[in-house]
C-alpha cells in the first residue's frame, strides 16, 4: 500500500514538473517575441534556448530559434536548427518558409529551390511556399516566377502577398487588367500595409495605361472570358476619360462598371472584388473609397481636402475599413 501511494505522489510531481516546465516554456517564448519585435534578436535567441531546454519537443519554439538565428545574421545556426524540425511529422508549411529564408541567406538557391519545390509536394496548399518560390525564381530573373504566384491566387485566394508580386509583374508586362485586379485585392487585403501607397500608384498608372488605347477590345494580351467581359464592359466607360484619369473620373467610370457587369456579367462570373465594390456602391461609401485608393496618391493635398469637406462620409468608410477582414473565396479563378 505504501508502495502504491509512493507511486502516486512520484506520478503527481512528474505529471506537475512537466506541467510547470511547459508554462515556464511558454512564458519564456513569450518573452522571447518581445525581444524580437524589439529588434533584439540576441536575448531572444537566450530566453528560447532556455525554454527549449524546458521543452524540447515544442516545434514553435525551434521555429522562433530558428528565426531569430536567421534574423541576428547566424544563419549557420539558423540551419542547424531548422534542418532537423524539417523531418518532424509536425512540420508545417512555415518551416519550410524559414529554411527558405535561411538558405538564401547563405546564398544557396539551388538547395532552396529544392526545399521550396519540397515543401510544395507535401503542402499543395500552400500559398504562401508558392509565392516564396515565385519570388525566389523572380531574383534568378526566371520567367516562370509568374506561375508559382498564379498557383498560389488559384489554390491559396486569400493570402495576400502573391497579389502583391503578380500585380508589379504585369505591370512590367503591361497587362493593365491584371495589374488593376490584382493590385486592389492586394490593396484590399493589407490596407495598412506599407507597400500599399506603391501598389495604388501602380494602379492609377494601369488605369491610364488601359485607357490610353483607343479600342481597348482590341489591346488585351489576355484571351481568357474573364479578361474580354471586363474590357468589354469598361470600354463602354472610355467617354468618360476625355475629362482625365483622377479619382472624380475612375468614381464614375467604375460605378458604371459595376452598374453594367452585375447586369450582364455577374452570375456568370461571380468574383469578390466587385461584389465589394457594388457594397460600397450601394451603401453611399464608394466615393470615399475611391478617394481612399486613388486620391491618396494622385494628389494628397486633394485628399486632404476632401476628407476635411466629407468628414461625415470618410468616416463611415474608415469605420468599415477598420472593421473588417477581405478575403477571396476558392473557386474564383479567371486568369
Amino acid at each position: 500500500m505504501k508502495k502504491y501511494y509512493l507511486f502516486l505522489s512520484l506520478s503527481f510531481l512528474l505529471y506537475s514538473a512537466t506541467a510547470f516546465s511547459q508554462e515556464d516554456a511558454s512564458q519564456l517564448r513569450d518573452n522571447a517575441n518581445q525581444f524580437m519585435l524589439q529588434g533584439d534578436y540576441s536575448n531572444a535567441i537566450l530566453l528560447l534556448l532556455k525554454a527549449q531546454e524546458l521543452s524540447p519537443k515544442d516545434i514553435q519554439i525551434a521555429k522562433d530559434l530558428a528565426m531569430n538565428y536567421y534574423l541576428n545574421k547566424d544563419n549557420d545556426k539558423a540551419l542547424q536548427t531548422i534542418k532537423p524540425v524539417l523531418d518532424r511529422d509536425d512540420a508545417d508549411d512555415q518551416c519550410y518558409q524559414i529554411a527558405g529564408n535561411i538558405y538564401q541567406g547563405l546564398d544557396l538557391p539551388d538547395e532552396c529551390e529544392k526545399l521550396y519545390k519540397k515543401g510544395i509536394k507535401k503542402f499543395p496548399q500552400s500559398g504562401a511556399l508558392y509565392n516564396d518560390y515565385g519570388e525566389l525564381l523572380s531574383e534568378r530573373h526566371d520567367p516562370y516566377a509568374i506561375d508559382q504566384w498564379e498557383k498560389g491566387i488559384e489554390i491559396d485566394p486569400s493570402y495576400s502577398r502573391n497579389y502583391y508580386n503578380a500585380c508589379k509583374f504585369y505591370y512590367l508586362a503591361d497587362n493593365s487588367v491584371w495589374t488593376i485586379l490584382y493590385g486592389e485585392t492586394f490593396a484590399d487585403m493589407e490596407p495598412l500595409n506599407a507597400e500599399s501607397p506603391e501598389i495604388k500608384d501602380i494602379i492609377s498608372e494601369s488605369y491610364k495605361r488601359l485607357f490610353s488605347n483607343p479600342d481597348l477590345l482590341k489591346n488585351n494580351p489576355d484571351k481568357s472570358k474573364f479578361t474580354a467581359a471586363f474590357i468589354e464592359t469598361m470600354n463602354k466607360e472610355s467617354d468618360i476619360t476625355r475629362m482625365g484619369i483622377n479619382p472624380e473620373s475612375l468614381t464614375m467610370i467604375r460605378t458604371r462598371f459595376i452598374l453594367d457587369w452585375y447586369k450582364d456579367y455577374a452570375a456568370k462570373f461571380p468574383f469578390r472584388l466587385f461584389d465589394l465594390q457594388r457594397q460600397l456602391l450601394q451603401s453611399g461609401m464608394f466615393d470615399a473609397y475611391n478617394q481612399w485608393l486613388f486620391g491618396s496618391v494622385q494628389n494628397l493635398a486633394s485628399y486632404q481636402n476632401w476628407v476635411n469637406t466629407h468628414a461625415e462620409e470618410y468616416n463611415a468608410f474608415d469605420h468599415f475599413q477598420k472593421g473588417r477582414i477581405f478575403k477571396i473565396p476558392q473557386g474564383q479563378y479567371y486568369k
